[in-house]
C-alpha cells in the first residue's frame, strides 16, 4: 500500500528534528526551476498569486531569495516533521519510532506544489506554493502543467519498489488532481470521513483533515498492506461504515 498526503501551509522549522536520518527530494532539479521563476515576482505579485497578506508575501519572497542548495540539516528539515497542519497533528510524526519512519519512507508520499513529491525524510526548505496556484511557467499556465506526468511517475516508482497493490488517497482534491490515476498500475482507494452534524452525516473539513493524518499513522504503525485491514480503523471514535456510492470510496463515520 502506498499512501499520498497533501502538504500543510503551516511549517515548523524551529523545533529540532527527532531523527538525524534524512534524504534529498527526488525532483529537486524541477523545484529549482520554480524557485527561479518565483524569485522574479515582487511581494505584491506573490500576494496576488497566492491570495495571501502583504506580510506573508514578504515572508515568502524572503524564503525564495534564501532558498539554496545543497539541502543539509543546517538549512532544511525533514518534510514530515516540518509540516504542521491538521493532517500532521493527526499523523504526529514526531512520536513515530525510527522503524515507523523507515516504513513511511518507503510507502508515504507527500504531494507538493514546489517539490512535486516528498518522502517523509526528504529535507525541505520552507516555502508556500499551493498546487492550485496559477503560476505561469515554461511548461504551461499552472503547476498541473508544470508537473505533468512527473508526480505520477514518482508515485508509480514507489508503488513498484514496494510491490504495493493499492494507492491510498489521503490527499485533498486539489493535490490529488496532480496525479493521473489511469497511469498507475494499481487501483486507488479513498477514505471519506464524515461526522454527525446538523442532523446528518457530512464531511467537516477540520475533522476530515485530522482523520486523514490519523489513518496514515494507523497504516504506518500497523504496517498495513491490504485494504481490508483499513476497516479496523477506529481512531478518535471513527468506525467503518461500508463502501461509498462511488467505486473505491470507503466511508468512516463518527458521532461526537
Amino acid at each position: 500500500m502506498i499512501l499520498v498526503l497533501s502538504p500543510a501551509k503551516t511549517l515548523d522549522h524551529r523545533t529540532p528534528p527527532t531523527v538525524a536520518e534524512c534524504s534529498q527530494p527526488l525532483l529537486l532539479e524541477h523545484a529549482q526551476i520554480l524557485v527561479d521563476r518565483l524569485r522574479r515576482l515582487s511581494p505584491a505579485e506573490l500576494a496576488s498569486l497566492m491570495k495571501i497578506s502583504d506580510q506573508l508575501a514578504v515572508l515568502n519572497a524572503t524564503r525564495y531569495a534564501e532558498w539554496a542548495r545543497p539541502f543539509t540539516p543546517a538549512n532544511a528539515k525533514q518534510a514530515v516533521l516540518a509540516f504542521n497542519g491538521d493532517v500532521y497533528d493527526g499523523l504526529d510524526a514526531a512520536s513515530l519510532s525510527a522503524d515507523d519512519l523507515h516504513f513511511a519512507q518507503a510507502r508515504l508520499r507527500i504531494l507538493s506544489g514546489l517539490y512535486g513529491v516528498l518522502r517523509p525524510l526528504d529535507l525541505m526548505q520552507p516555502y508556500r506554493l499551493e498546487m492550485g496556484s496559477r503560476l505561469l511557467n515554461e511548461r504551461g499556465r499552472d503547476l498541473y502543467a508544470f508537473w505533468g506526468e512527473r508526480i505520477t511517475a514518482a508515485v508509480e516508482d514507489a508503488v513498484r519498489a514496494a510491490a504495493a497493490s493499492v494507492l491510498l488517497n489521503l490527499a485533498s482534491e486539489e493535490y490529488f488532481r496532480a496525479l493521473l490515476p489511469q497511469r498507475l498500475s494499481v487501483p486507488v482507494v479513498q477514505p471519506v470521513f464524515e461526522d454527525w452534524s446538523g442532523g446528518r452525516f457530512r464531511v467537516v473539513s477540520f475533522f476530515a483533515k485530522r482523520a486523514r493524518g490519523l489513518m496514515a499513522r494507523f497504516v504506518i504503525v500497523n504496517r498495513l498492506s491490504e485494504v481490508a485491514a483499513l476497516e479496523d480503523f477506529d481512531s478518535d471514535g471513527y468506525a467503518y461504515a461500508g463502501p461509498g456510492a462511488t467505486p473505491g470510496v470507503l466511508l468512516f463515520r463518527r458521532r461526537r
